[in-house]
C-alpha cells in the first residue's frame, strides 16, 4: 500500500514536471493533466482504489476523511510533495468510488512583475484602506493574483498582513511586514468568525480566500469601512456581475445600504482569464479592471450597475480598461491567438488586432 501512496505522489511530480496545473485521477478513467487550460490523458493504468484511499488518508487527515465518508467531499490543506512543491487535494465520491483533483500550486510566490499583470495592480498595494476584489472563474488566476499582491505589500511596506484561506496556498515569510495565515477548519471555524476576529488582532491589510455568503460579505464590507485594506476574491465574470452579486446576497431591503458601503470603500474590482501564450508553454493573464472614481461610486450608489462598463471603457486615464480591450493588445502584440482571447470573452466580436503603429 505504502508503494502504491508513492506511485501517486510520482503522478504528482510527473504532472508539475510537465508544467500541468491540475491532475485529475480516481475510477476506472486513466489520470489525466490539465495543461494550458486543456486536459491531456496520461497512457498509465489508474491507482489502485486502496492506494487513493490510502493516500487520501495521509494528505487529509483523519477529520477530513471522515468528512469524505460521511459528505461526499473533502479538502486537504496545501500539502507538498518530496521536492517541497505544494498542492492542493480535492477528493469527492462518485458512482461509489473516490475521485481526486490536485491542483498545482507555484513553489515560491509569483511577483507582479512575473505575472505581467497591468501595473495599476502596484497602485492597490499602497492603498491604507478599503476594498480590492479579484474575480473570475475557476483556475483564472485569481489566488495567484492575491498572492503577488500580498508578496508586493510584504516586500514594500511594514504592515500586519493576516489571510483566511481555504486552505492556504501560498505561505509568505515575512520580509518587511508580518504575515500571518489562517485556515478554514485548522484555525477557524468560517470566514465570516476569522474576520470578526481579525479586527482585534490590529491588522491593516485582510485577505480573505472567497467571499462565500452574505456573512462573509458583510464582514468583509465592515472591515474595508473601520480603515483596513481587504483583498478578497469572488466567483463572477466582469465588474458589474460583481457588484450584483454582493447586493443581492442580503435582503431586498437592505440593498441600498449595502450598495452605499460598497460605494464607499471600494478600491478596483479585477476580473480576471487565463489563456494559453501563442506558440509557447503557459498561459497569459488578461483582465478588466475597474477602479473606484467617484463616477463608479456614484453608479453603484444608484443602482445603475449597467452604466459600469461605459465608464470602464472611459476611465482609461484612472487606470481602468475592458478585458476584451486587453485581450485586443495581447492579440496585436502576438501575445496569444485572436481564437483563443476570443474563447474567454462574452463580447468576442469587440476582441481584434490593431494596425501596428511602426516605431
Amino acid at each position: 500500500m505504502n508503494l502504491d501512496a508513492v506511485r501517486i505522489d510520482d503522478l504528482v511530480r510527473c504532472a508539475r514536471g510537465r508544467g500541468a496545473t491540475d491532475l485529475h485521477f480516481g475510477g476506472a478513467d486513466r489520470p489525466a493533466l490539465r495543461i494550458d487550460g486543456r486536459l491531456a490523458a496520461l497512457d498509465v493504468p489508474p491507482p489502485d482504489p486502496l492506494a487513493v484511499r490510502a493516500f487520501l488518508a495521509r494528505v487529509l487527515g483523519a477529520e477530513q476523511t471522515a468528512r469524505l465518508d460521511a459528505r461526499g467531499a473533502a479538502d486537504g490543506t496545501a500539502e507538498r510533495n518530496a521536492e517541497g512543491a505544494p498542492y492542493r487535494v480535492h477528493a469527492y465520491r462518485h458512482g461509489g468510488g473516490i475521485r481526486v483533483a490536485i491542483r498545482l500550486l507555484a513553489e515560491r510566490v509569483p511577483t507582479l512583475d512575473e505575472l505581467a499583470l497591468p501595473s495599476s495592480l502596484e497602485v492597490f498595494a499602497q492603498r491604507p484602506a478599503g476594498l480590492v476584489l479579484f474575480t473570475g472563474p475557476t483556475g483564472s488566476g485569481k489566488t495567484t493574483a492575491l498572492a503577488a499582491l500580498v508578496d508586493r505589500i510584504n516586500r514594500c511596506s511594514e504592515r500586519n498582513v493576516v489571510t483566511v484561506e481555504d486552505p492556504v496556498e501560498y505561505v509568505h515569510a515575512p520580509a518587511r511586514s508580518l504575515v500571518t495565515h489562517c485556515e478554514i477548519g485548522r484555525d477557524v471555524a468560517d470566514y465570516a468568525e476569522a474576520l470578526r476576529g481579525f479586527l482585534r488582532a490590529d491588522p491593516d491589510v485582510i485577505l480573505v480566500g472567497e467571499m462565500r455568503d452574505r456573512a462573509t460579505m458583510g464582514a468583509a464590507l465592515t472591515a474595508a469601512e473601520t480603515g483596513h485594506l481587504v483583498l478578497a476574491t469572488l466567483h463572477t465574470n466582469d465588474a458589474a456581475q460583481t457588484v450584483d452579486r454582493i447586493v443581492d446576497a442580503f435582503p431586498a431591503d437592505a440593498h441600498a445600504q449595502v450598495r452605499s458601503q460598497l460605494a464607499s470603500v471600494l478600491v478596483a474590482i479585477v476580473a480576471l482569464r487565463l489563456l494559453p501564450r501563442r506558440g509557447e508553454p503557459g498561459r497569459r493573464a488578461a483582465a478588466e479592471i475597474m477602479v473606484g472614481t467617484d463616477a463608479v461610486r456614484a453608479l453603484i450608489r444608484e443602482g445603475k450597475t449597467h452604466q459600469l462598463r461605459n465608464t470602464i471603457v472611459t476611465g482609461r486615464a484612472a487606470g481602468m480598461q475592458t478585458l476584451e480591450g486587453h485581450l485586443s493588445e495581447l492579440v496585436t502584440r502576438g501575445e496569444v491567438s485572436l481564437v483563443d482571447a476570443q474563447a474567454v470573452t462574452t463580447r468576442p466580436s469587440e476582441v481584434r488586432t490593431f494596425e501596428r503603429v511602426p516605431v
